[in-house]
């Protein structure tokens, strides 16, 4: 009579440790790469630069061009296209900066206004509000400025953590596979050996089709976002696009975040109406990409439930501050894809 209980109980506390074991793993990482960040975000970035550009120096080396001098010529080529982007867009962006920082705190001072009148708070009580939420941000900010300040901001790190992604990014396109191999090496010469090889398949996978997948769901909104404001007539449109963009690469909070900030930039520019509408517009987008696009290019690389999700970016930027918060959806993604292995087919395999 208590058996089926008890066998329910049992599978809630297994899944629940390994939940658990899941985020100390993730924490774990995402602590060892912010402390060790000039070594191991250099190589998690040539990783997601290589699962770019992997796939241009494999037709070169499928055109008879030897191994060496096509993952140079990609490497080439992938710095060359960043470089133009950069010196397209940077100047612009940067000269609109300022009158994008101006509008958002006259469109949070008119929401303000807003709630003053609607609510009845007096200016002290308003006043009071708005200036513990800026000591707030200003205590993260200045934590947070302080580790960039004393990390990898600082002039001799990044140099030396640009090139040290270059040459970790050159090996990569050239000896990715044979490094891994000699990997594969290292465990037992038996069934071992092709379930670690198998593992190591299917988490480049799972990294490729969630990183190639949201650069198409970032351009995919900016695109979309920016567009509907041009049409709008809200100014400064390049800096929202690309504040979009770069935006969609935390899921969840950057869209609200990014959607937040065009809103108030509406509200200053053109009023309530068009500042609705831009609401209305992002949402739009927002719907389309979770209904359709993001469970096309992404949703067959992952399955993970956006709440799993929203968990991963908060632990992450708790760990880390924005690479931590950056760094934990794929580092979940990737986990759980060697969870759903050793679980499903690793038995099966030690079985036979």
């Amino acid at each position: 009579m208590d058996q089926a209980p008890v066998t329910t109980l049992g599978r809630l506390s297994r899944a629940s440790l390994q939940i658990l074991l899941i985020a100390a793993a993730v924490a774990l990482v995402i602590f060892v790469v912010v402390h060790l960040r000039l070594v191991f975000i250099p190589v998690i970035l040539a990783l997601f630069a290589a699962t770019f550009l992997q796939p241009v120096a494999r037709f070169l080396r499928g055109r008879s061009v030897p191994n060496a001098l096509a993952a140079l010529l990609a490497l080439v080529l992938g710095v060359g296209v960043l470089a133009l982007i950069v010196m397209f867009l940077a100047p612009r962006v940067a000269y609109e900066l300022g009158p994008l920082a101006q509008s958002v705190q006259s469109g949070a001072n008119e929401v303000g206004n807003y709630l003053e009148r609607a609510f009845g708070l007096t200016d002290v009580q308003l006043d009071q509000a708005i200036d513990e939420a800026l000591t707030t941000i200003q205590a993260h900010s200045g934590t947070i400025t302080r580790g960039l300040l004393s990390g990898a901001l600082l002039v001799g790190e990044v140099l030396a953590g640009l090139l040290l992604l270059l040459v970790i990014l050159f090996f990569m396109l050239k000896d990715g596979d044979e490094m891994w191999e000699w990997a594969v090496d290292l465990f037992p010469p038996d069934r071992t050996q092709v379930d670690v090889r198998e593992l190591g398949r299917r988490a480049w996978r799972t990294l490729t089709g969630y990183i190639r997948g949201l650069a198409i769901v970032a351009t995919v909104d900016s695109v979309l976002i920016g567009a509907g404001l041009a049409v709008l007539g809200v100014p400064l449109v390049l800096p929202l696009a690309v504040l979009t963009f770069m935006a969609a690469f935390f899921p969840l909070i950057g869209a609200f975040t990014a959607g937040l900030i065009a809103a108030l930039v509406a509200l200053v520019a053109k009023g309530w109406v068009v500042a609705l509408v831009v609401v209305a517009i992002i949402t739009v987008v927002q719907q389309l990409e979770g209904d359709i696009i993001y469970p096309v290019v992404v949703g067959r690389a992952i399955s993970l439930h956006p709440l799993a999700i929203l968990l991963a970016v908060t632990s992450g930027a708790v760990a880390g501050g924005i690479v931590g918060a950056l760094l934990a959806p794929p580092i979940v993604a990737v986990f759980w894809t060697i969870v759903s292995y050793l679980r499903r087919e690793a038995p099966l395999s030690a079985a036979s």
